[in-house]
């Protein structure tokens, strides 16, 4: 679409003099298709437009006195139109990606955005399980969140060079193991590995020291902002990280949503007098269900009194039973995390053991 089909389109909505404007947004990386609906009026024909020409329309429609309302779904391209369009004016929400689709099995980018949109007007209607919006991280959050990430994103990187040079001198016939291209272990190579060996494994090796030097400096940055006073096992970076992924603890208002969020809670298949638990929901953010799982491991060594790793420390359970007390726990920890983090209690109630050096 272009400037001038954007006016007319423009001058079209004005005219029938709708309240409301209603969008709903299939986004992409190149542009995106819009379906508009007035009031309660049947949506009209999908439109595919640029980013710039979405927002050139939605701020005409503010500045002639409507109200508009747009929604689109989770994904690659971020929150970066949420905050154009919430800057404009317009009342803006991002929902949880789902299949989007009818019963003839066919799915096109207009009939996404035709769904989309009836989504959002059953929603404004009063019926709050229409859609399911997602909290919106302010900008600063999603920065701090997008610098754990890429910590991450370079010790993966670094994993995958440290295969490729094993592969590599595996498939001649030398079998290395562990941290092959550490400083010392590099010099025995070099005494026991081919020359044009050695020179193509150098190569990875210069990748993967850049890695880990960036991956450091980044996790050092992070631990910095930790708070001093965590208690045994639970270290500051992992605090930061589950911060920057959870953005505000706040945000939870009872110990029903912070369990919630962490998708450790159990599935349900209810019918008349039978019910039966089934598999977690795997809901919520799954950085952070990794983060509170490998928690739980650690305070099962370091805190031993914690009450929600007792079962783990007694060995009471084996195999896949042991795995169901671990995520019990984690389900428990991200709870009494909550509960620490908004000041609702302390390590010495929750049988936390905070070091001697830190308390002094």
């Amino acid at each position: 679409m272009n400037k001038t089909n954007v006016q007319k389109l423009l001058g079209r909505l004005l005219e029938n003099k709708a309240e409301a404007i209603k969008m709903g947004c299939d986004i992409h990386a190149r542009d995106l298709v819009v379906a508009i609906q007035e009031d309660a009026a049947r949506p009209l024909r999908p439109q595919t437009m640029g980013r710039d020409q979405l927002k050139q329309l939605v701020r005409g429609l503010i500045n002639a006195g409507r109200k508009v309302h747009v929604c689109y779904e989770t994904g690659p391209c971020g929150y970066g139109l949420y905050y154009e369009l919430k800057a404009i004016g317009a009342d803006a929400y991002v929902i949880v990606a789902e299949v989007l689709g009818d019963s003839r099995k066919q799915k096109t980018d207009k009939l996404d955005a035709i769904a989309l949109c009836d989504k959002l007007d059953r929603y404004l209607l009063g019926n709050t399980k229409a859609m399911t919006p997602v909290r919106v991280p302010s900008e600063e959050e999603q920065r701090g969140r997008s610098e754990c990430r890429l910590r991450e994103q370079l010790k993966r990187s670094r994993h995958q060079w440290e295969a490729r040079g094993r592969s590599l001198m595996l498939f001649y016939g030398h079998h290395v193991t562990g941290k092959w291209w550490g400083k010392f272990r590099w010099a025995e190579l070099e005494k026991t590995l081919p020359a044009w060996l050695i020179e193509q494994v150098g190569i990875m090796r210069t990748t993967i020291l850049q890695l880990d030097a960036q991956e450091k400096t980044v996790r050092q940055k992070l631990v910095a902002v930790a708070p001093k006073s965590l208690p045994k096992a639970i270290g500051a970076l992992t605090w930061v990280l589950l911060l920057r992924e959870i953005c505000d603890w706040g945000r939870f208002k009872n110990r029903r949503q912070a369990a919630s969020f962490s998708g450790l809670c159990p599935g349900v298949h209810q019918s008349g007098g039978r019910r039966r638990d089934g598999c977690i929901n795997r809901r919520g953010n799954p950085r952070v269900r990794a983060l509170l799982i490998e928690l739980v491991w650690r305070l099962a060594r370091w805190q031993p009194d914690y009450p929600p790793v007792r079962a783990l420390v007694a060995g009471v359970a084996r195999g896949a039973a042991r795995r169901k007390c671990a995520v019990a726990a984690a389900r428990r920890l991200a709870v009494d995390l909550w509960r620490l983090a908004t000041g609702q209690t302390t390590p010495q109630k929750l049988k936390l053991i905070v070091p001697a050096e830190v308390l002094g």
